[in-house]
This record gives C-alpha cells, sequence and structure tokens, in this order.
C-alpha cells in the first residue's frame, strides 16, 4: 500500500469488489471521468491490492469544456482524472470518443426534441459509450471487473447479479442504469452504492486527492449552463421556427412560441399566455405542425404507457411492482401488460393517474429496491 492510499477505517476495500479470485492476482478497470466519485472508486480498487487501471474516454471538445463547472468527461476533468492516477500511482488511459459521442448521444438528443420528445441523453451515454466502449476495452485488458462511481448496488440473488438502488435515496442512479444487461452486470462494480456522499468526499480527503471538493457533474454534461435549447438550436436551427400555441380542447390559437424545442410536456413557466381562466399546461407537442398544445392539468394525467426497446434485469418477481417515469418522480405501482425484455413493447398501467408522462423519457420497473428493468416511453393514454 502505497502512501497515496489509506486503511479507510471500517470499509474493506477488497470486499466492495467481490473479485472471483485474490486481489492480489487480480486486475481492476475503473472508468475515471475526473470527478470525485470515480476518483475514489479508483482509491479504493488500490487499496484492494489489486492491479488498477483508469480510463477516461473524451467524449466532447476539450477546449470548449476547458474551465467549466459540472462537466464530466473533456476539459479539466481530464486533468484531473490524470492527477489522481499520478497520485495514486496507476496506470491512467484517455481516449477520444468524441465523434462516437456526438453521434450516438448528442445527435440523438437533438433529434428527439425536434420531434416533440425529451430524451435523457445519460442513458443513451450509459448504453453506448460508456459501457460499450469501455467493456471491450477493459476486456481487452484482462480486467477482472469494470468499476464505476454509479451510486447503485450490485446485490448477489439466488438467479444471479442484481441491480439494486442506492442506500443513499439522495444519490441514486439506478433510473439511468436501467438497460444495463445481465452480462454486464456480472462484470460490473458499483462500490459507492452503500455509501452517502458525505464519505465519499471523506475518503477523498483522506486520501488525498485533489478534487475531494469539487462540485457534482451535471445530468446533462454536454450542457452544463443548463441551455439545452441553444444546442439544439445549433445543431438543428428548425428547432427554433416559431409556431402557433393552440388550446387542445378548443383548438383556439392563443399565442405563437419561440420554437418547438424550448417545450416540454408537463410546462407552465415560459409560455407567456395570460388572462386564461386557468393554469394551462403543456400537454402535447406536435412536432410536425410545429405546434404546442397546452390545456389544463387535468389533461396531463395518464393511465398507462407504451414503453419500447425494453431491457430485463433477471426474472421479475411476483410482488407489487413500481416505475418511475422520470429521473426524479417517486416510483409509484403499476401492472405489466406484456412481455419485458429483449426489445419488446409492452404497456405499464398505473394504479391511479400519472402526471407529466412524457414520451422519449424512460420508464423504469422496480420490485421493491431491485431494478427489473424499463424501457422508452412511446406513447401515452389519457386518463382525462
Amino acid at each position: 500500500m502505497s502512501d497515496a492510499t489509506t486503511s479507510y477505517a471500517g470499509i474493506d476495500p477488497e470486499a466492495l469488489f467481490d473479485l472471483p479470485k485474490p486481489a492480489g492476482e487480480s486486475r481492476i478497470v475503473v472508468a475515471m471521468s475526473g470527478g470525485v466519485d470515480s476518483s475514489v472508486v479508483a482509491a479504493l480498487a488500490h487499496a484492494s491490492g489489486a492491479e488498477v487501471i483508469g480510463i477516461t474516454l473524451q467524449l466532447y471538445d476539450y477546449g470548449a469544456a476547458t474551465g467549466r463547472k459540472g462537466a464530466c468527461c473533456a476539459g479539466d476533468d481530464i486533468a484531473d482524472a490524470r492527477a489522481v492516477a499520478d497520485r495514486l500511482g496507476i496506470a491512467h488511459y484517455v481516449f477520444d470518443h468524441e465523434s462516437a459521442f456526438r453521434e450516438d448521444v448528442v445527435e440523438q438528443f437533438a433529434d428527439e426534441y425536434l420531434a416533440g420528445r425529451t430524451p435523457v441523453p445519460c442513458i443513451r451515454c450509459n448504453m453506448g459509450p460508456k459501457f460499450t466502449d469501455l467493456f471491450k476495452m477493459a476486456r481487452e485488458l484482462g480486467a477482472d471487473c469494470l468499476a464505476t462511481g454509479h451510486y447503485v448496488r450490485r446485490v448477489m440473488g439466488s438467479a444471479g447479479p442484481e441491480l439494486h438502488r442506492a442506500l443513499d435515496p439522495a444519490r441514486d442512479q439506478s433510473y439511468f442504469l436501467y438497460a444495463t444487461t445481465e452480462d454486464q452486470l456480472d462484470y460490473l462494480r458499483f462500490p459507492l452504492g452503500g455509501l452517502p456522499k458525505s464519505d465519499v468526499r471523506r475518503l477523498a480527503e483522506e486520501a488525498g486527492l485533489r478534487n475531494a471538493d469539487k462540485p457534482d457533474s451535471q445530468d446533462i454534461c454536454f450542457v452544463p449552463d443548463g441551455d439545452y435549447a441553444r444546442i439544439v438550436k445549433k445543431m438543428r436551427p428548425e428547432g427554433g421556427i416559431p409556431g402557433a400555441i393552440v388550446h387542445a380542447e378548443s383548438g383556439e390559437t392563443l399565442g405563437e412560441h419561440k420554437g418547438i424545442v424550448h417545450y416540454t410536456v408537463g410546462q407552465r413557466r415560459g409560455l407567456e399566455i395570460g388572462g386564461q381562466p386557468e393554469p394551462l399546461y403543456v400537454v402535447g407537442l406536435d412536432a410536425e405542425a410545429g405546434e404546442v398544445r397546452v390545456g389544463p392539468k387535468r389533461m396531463l394525467a395518464v393511465s398507462s404507457a407504451r414503453i419500447i426497446e425494453t431491457n430485463r434485469i433477471g426474472p421479475i418477481p411476483d410482488v407489487e411492482l413500481t416505475a418511475k417515469v422520470r429521473s426524479l418522480a417517486k416510483p409509484v405501482p403499476v401492472t405489466l401488460e406484456g412481455p419485458l425484455g429483449d426489445g419488446a413493447a409492452t404497456t405499464i398501467r398505473f394504479e391511479t393517474p400519472e402526471y407529466g408522462v412524457s414520451p422519449g423519457q424512460a420508464a423504469v420497473i422496480y420490485a421493491g429496491e431491485r431494478v427489473v428493468g424499463g424501457g422508452w416511453i412511446d406513447s401515452t393514454e389519457s386518463a382525462a
């Protein structure tokens, strides 16, 4: 154990990685974004006694990201990852995946907004560059596992490894990992899933990592200022073409919008159509007609949603299932009407009407704390 590691009182680093052989004979590849979470994973892996290799994927323009707060996998974050690797005395490699990230994630992000849908690029990133490509690299390097800084838990069940929510609900990232395959889960390790963020920062300080106080990354790393519409209009200028705001019930034109990319289902702010007898929300987007359709809150109520490209992780237990239809939504009781997994389309029916269910988002199915699977919301059935 070098002077860059610590004993981590109360934590057994080797046990966190559940290695198939003794740590001294093992190799762990750590996905290092440059943030504090993945840096602590690298420190824990090193403290386990295994050989550790850090890999950073450069996902978008290095120069444009330099100095930004809340970014990842670009700019200063790459330098932070390299500095942590140097501090720990582990190998570190950076691979340029900008073109793949742009094609698989950013371009699709823009196309989804242009089609009137609400995308979740973090899931697409995990399904593509982060897991698919990192898996290939880790296996080529002869690693026994691939470890990441995600706040989820890998729990061994009777049918094999299961994906569970993090113990700290405020940090849980299971919504973004529902598309993880069973083969991937067998190889993945999530050593932070049982820790609160305060402990992670403490471990970073104990290990002398320079990014111990670094701010958390934003949900959409390539839109650190939150202005996603600017990104979409730069790539797809037609998304900024003004059009009519139409009342979904009466058909009356109430005003003009600034471009369909500025609106999502459930939105109330920014409509600028005052003088109405009741509050109005975006209840639908007609991308072909270029219309934003609005209505009272009751029109947002949804009784069911059709989900596509579904994934299932392990068997579906005979217990009450719940679903999250947004990353910050509370899980609500649902029933499945059709098969889940292998890309099949299925329908989830809500026990009580659910609000703000938007095509393009993901619906993630849970059995208690366990992630059963999920899919992309393709369409909804109104409960109004």
